[in-house]
């Protein structure tokens, strides 16, 4: 008999800037209580392990579970923001959004990019299959669509816009991701 178990992917909250303002913000006022909230939701459930991206916004959304739980987090890099090219601070929303437009198979933004893309999306979906009990996963808009894309079969690189502290729930047996729920969805900044 397969078990599987829980995953729940909870978007960071507000940055308190946007991805053309600076490269690693840290959460807002509001992105601090959206953290709270988020970790009040799940407390019951924990303390499970918690894994988060390198990046302060996640780390900052991490730490409400942390606080509650009285745990650690992990860093995970292969769980972090889209690669993205070095180029200007403004120059870095319209990548982006030209990257959110496209598909995984055929994103005509990916095609002049030093980053291989799908391969980033291959290895933030094994991330998952690698682990083996309940775990709360800190991370971003993209990586969250990445996941959720490559489970149902939608090869759009952006299928739904999870609201910032919203709780993505996944489940996996180690060799097969299943969608339980999609989190919150909002109208979202690039951010």
């Amino acid at each position: 008999m397969t078990t599987w178990h829980r995953i729940y992917l909870v978007r960071h909250g507000l940055a308190a800037a946007s991805w053309d303002e600076d490269t690693d913000p840290g959460l807002s006022p509001t992105g601090h209580d959206q953290s709270a909230e988020a970790a009040a939701s799940l407390a019951d459930l924990g303390p499970m392990p918690l894994i988060t991206s390198p990046m302060r916004r996640t780390q900052e959304t991490a730490a409400a579970f942390e606080k509650i739980w009285g745990t650690k987090a992990s860093i995970e890099p292969r769980i972090s923001e889209i690669p993205s090219p070095s180029m200007a601070l403004e120059d870095r929303r319209e990548w982006l959004q030209a990257i959110m437009v496209g598909k995984w198979t055929d994103p005509p933004a990916l095609a002049t990019d030093p980053h291989d893309l799908p391969a980033w999306r291959r290895e933030t979906v094994e991330t998952l299959l690698e682990l083996t009990e309940a775990t709360v996963i800190t991370s971003h808009f993209v990586a969250i669509n990445a996941i959720v894309g490559q489970v149902i079969h939608d090869d759009l690189v952006v299928g739904f816009a999870p609201d910032n502290c919203s709780i993505t729930i996944i489940e996996s047996n180690g060799e097969a991701l299943r969608l339980v729920e999609k989190g919150a969805v909002a109208q979202t900044e690039v951010g």
